[in-house]
Formats: C-alpha cells, sequence, structure tokens
C-alpha cells in the first residue's frame, strides 16, 4: 500500500474539489491509487466528474499559426502575467508556432529546431530569453493538425494580440467544397471547442477503458436508488449517452451565434455539406488552455493537508 502523504491528499484535493478528510479516506479506501480514489469519491458523490482537474494556475501564452492546409498550436509558460505582455515573450511564443507549423508539431522535435536568425535552437534561445527577462519559462505543449484537402480553421480565444491568447484551438476539416464555406464552418466549429471543450471527436476515438469507468461510476449510483437491476442498466444507458453529449464534439449540442440550441455538431456540418454540394469531414480538433492541469502552489492549502493528516 502507498504511503498516505500530504502531497497525496492535497493532488486528490485540487482534481476533484472533495474535503481533506473525505480524500485522506478515499486513497486509504484504494491503497493510495489516485485514480481508483477519484472514483471512490465520485460513486459516494463527494466530486464532480473530475472536471476539476484542468483548472488553469500557470502564466505565460498560448500561440497559434497557419500556413496551407495545416495549422499548429503551442503553450508556453512563464511565472507572471506580466512576461506574457513583453514583446520579447510573444515574439517567442509566435515565432515557435510558426516552426511549430512549418515542422512536426511534436513538442521534443520543435525544442530542437533550430531559432531563426540566431544560430540556437529552440531550448537554447528559449534558455537565452529566460536569462534577459529573469524570469522562468518553459515550452509546454505543441500540437499541429493537417489536412489533404480542405482546411484546418483556427480560432484564439482572450486573444493578447495577433495569434496570441489564452484559449487556441484548430479544427481540421477534410472536404472539396469553397474555401470560404469551409473557412465559415471552421472558425464556428472552433468557437464551440472553445467553448464546450470536447474531449474526443466521435464515439469511436473514446477509449473503451474510459467508456467501462464511466459505466462503473454510473452503475455505482444508480445502485444508490434502490431500483431493480433492470431499471438500473436502463439508468446507466440512459446516463451514458449523457456522457457522450457532454464529451464528444459530434454528439455535442452547438453553440454558436446561429444554433437552434437542439442540431448536434454532426447535424451543422451535414447541413453545411448540403448547402457547399460537396462532402465536409471533421477529421480533427486540439484545444488548448493556457495553463491546464497545472496548479500553482499554496501554502495555506500545503498547512490545511498536513494539519489534516495530523488528526
Amino acid at each position: 500500500m502507498a504511503e498516505i502523504t500530504a502531497a497525496l491528499v492535497k493532488e486528490l484535493r485540487e482534481k476533484t474539489g472533495a474535503g481533506m478528510m473525505d480524500c485522506k479516506r478515499a486513497l486509504g479506501e484504494t491503497a493510495g491509487d489516485m485514480e481508483g480514489a477519484v472514483d471512490w469519491l465520485r460513486k459516494k458523490g463527494l466530486a464532480a466528474a473530475a472536471k476539476k482537474a484542468g483548472r488553469v494556475a500557470a502564466e505565460g501564452l498560448v500561440g497559434m499559426a497557419t500556413r496551407g492546409m495545416a495549422g499548429a498550436v503551442v503553450e508556453v509558460n512563464s511565472e507572471t502575467d506580466f512576461v506574457a505582455r513583453n514583446e520579447l515573450f510573444q515574439a517567442l511564443v509566435r515565432t515557435l508556432a510558426g516552426i511549430a507549423v512549418a515542422g512536426s508539431g511534436d513538442v521534443e522535435s520543435l525544442s530542437q529546431a533550430a531559432y531563426p536568425g540566431t544560430g540556437r535552437t529552440v531550448a537554447e534561445e528559449l534558455t537565452e530569453l529566460v536569462g534577459r527577462i529573469g524570469e522562468n519559462m518553459v515550452l509546454r505543449r505543441s500540437a499541429r493538425l493537417e489536412v489533404s484537402k480542405g482546411t484546418v480553421a483556427s480560432y484564439m480565444h482572450n486573444s493578447l494580440a495577433p495569434g496570441l491568447g489564452k484559449i487556441g484551438v484548430l479544427v481540421a476539416l477534410e472536404s472539396e467544397a469553397e474555401a470560404d464555406a469551409l473557412a465559415a464552418l471552421g472558425r464556428q466549429l472552433a468557437m464551440h471547442v472553445a467553448a464546450a471543450n470536447p474531449q474526443y471527436l466521435d464515439n469511436s476515438a473514446v477509449p473503451s477503458s474510459a467508456l467501462d469507468r464511466e459505466r462503473d461510476v454510473l452503475r455505482e449510483q444508480a445502485l444508490a436508488s434502490g431500483r431493480p437491476a433492470d431499471v438500473i442498466e436502463k439508468m446507466v444507458e440512459g446516463r451514458l449517452r449523457k456522457f457522450y453529449e457532454e464529451t464528444v464534439l459530434l454528439d455535442q449540442v452547438f453553440f454558436g451565434p446561429d444554433s437552434d440550441g437542439k442540431s448536434r455538431v454532426s447535424k451543422v456540418v451535414e447541413d453545411a455539406a448540403k448547402k457547399a454540394g460537396k462532402p465536409i469531414k471533421v477529421t480533427g480538433f486540439v484545444r488548448m488552455q493556457l495553463g491546464e492541469g497545472i496548479d500553482k502552489p499554496t501554502n495555506d492549502l500545503a498547512s490545511e493537508v498536513a494539519a489534516t493528516l495530523k488528526t
């Protein structure tokens, strides 16, 4: 059994928002297994569906660039929001997005790529800028999408400058439709992704492990109702449909200026294809939110955890 440390309890609390003692008990019940403890808390109704795990708590910028039928998005973190407004830092992030769209989009490859006009790699240029600005900076993530025909649309939410902001979204549309029609649809879908935060493109993209885990949680919740077994299974399947509607892009209700509040994203794409006279397929999307999954350390919280463990 893993030792139930203060750090472990703190991490579970930050993931779920559950109370200290509940987190400590959950870890005890699951022999220190973090994911098991999250599920234990959910089954007991003591935590939301782990949605708090992606709280934004880091500074810096998300940068985005498109070129031809490709697009890339990068995240560069800094210690303070003040640095995000520094022209040198903004130039760095904008340049990195441009390098990423021309390359593979892999963050390791991007780190070792040549930084234009310096004779240094991206990693070396980042180190150089840290020395000049006097604040730590990290190239955290990079992603790239490309289509053989069609477009990769982009949208930046909370834009600080062109191509720079807090939430960057790319949506890849495979089609032979007119460029203007694809650009309009792509931007609408990218705005939807920014707002709705889907986790998967379609049902087939949902891992079986994620479905099994969700079924297990939903079944435990349904059992608490005391209903017959056949009713419980119907309840589970009904709630599983809601899981798809919340997490799968094509199953989500479209969110946008022209939304009727009922149509699924798949229907919006289908209607756009009919209007354009050509098939349109959404082949991928990327949503990158600044600081997603990173939490700033809080001394008060650490002290609270330590005190809880002593009780």
